[in-house]
């Protein structure tokens, strides 16, 4: 009954994602099948640590929006396929109950959410050269991107902790795979980016997908190292 309950509200935030335009119809009903699955094999807690993750993503991507709007990297509603990208490493893992997996491709795809839409407010250099390039440029780091990077993963790691997702509510754990995995997973897709997405070898989709599988391993990594 409870479960039910919860889907109810699932449903009913997904419509309202919808109406805002932070996610298109096709992206909103994926999103709402994958959490219906996540609170019947893995609980709301899990669906929760997603929630975190995509409202950390619709706050900072409504950040600065005029200016990113004006230098042409404002990315508005988002559809189907940012939903798969960034949703579906975190989706498997938490149907297979797999923590450290889960935590580590969440922690990924929030700390490249956060670093991509707080460092374009700072001229970036390309990862693989340091020659600074124009904002938005795939490939391109910064300072402030990666220090908001790293504090997105710390967050997904936090809340980890208080929903109790960590076994033996650890939170030091929860902070060390989320901000390793995390931060390893953003500097993964910023390496994708600049030598593959900038040749069209990969779509912005596809560099998102691997980032979070990077994370994900090394996630799974951490929780066994430090078990």
């Amino acid at each position: 009954m409870i479960n039910l309950e919860y889907v109810i509200l699932l449903v009913a935030i997904g419509l309202i994602i919808y109406a805002r335009k932070a996610l298109d119809l096709a992206g909103s009903v994926f999103m709402v099948i994958m959490g219906v699955i996540i609170i019947f094999t893995a609980g709301f807690n899990w669906l929760l640590l997603i929630f975190v993750f995509l409202i950390l993503g619709l706050l900072f991507t409504r950040y600065k929006h005029d200016y990113k709007k004006e230098i042409g990297v404002y990315e508005g509603t988002r559809t189907v396929k940012n939903v798969v990208s960034n949703g579906i490493v975190p989706f498997v893992m938490a149907a297979f109950g797999n923590y450290a997996g889960f935590i580590g491709s969440i922690a990924s795809a929030s700390a490249d959410t956060m670093a991509s839409e707080v460092g374009v407010l700072q001229t970036p250099r390309l990862i693989t050269t340091l020659k600074k390039v124009p904002p938005g440029t795939d490939g391109g780091i910064s300072v402030l991107g990666t220090a908001a990077g790293i504090v997105g993963a710390a967050i997904i790691g936090f809340c980890a902790y208080i929903l109790g997702i960590i076994p033996d509510h650890n939170l030091y754990q929860a902070l060390v795979i989320a901000v390793i995995a995390g931060t390893f997973g953003c500097f993964f897709d910023s390496v994708l980016g600049a030598v593959l997405e900038s040749r069209d070898y990969l779509t912005n989709e596809h560099v998102n997908l691997l980032a979070t599988v990077a994370g994900a391993l090394l996630g799974n990594l951490m929780g066994l190292v430090i078990l």
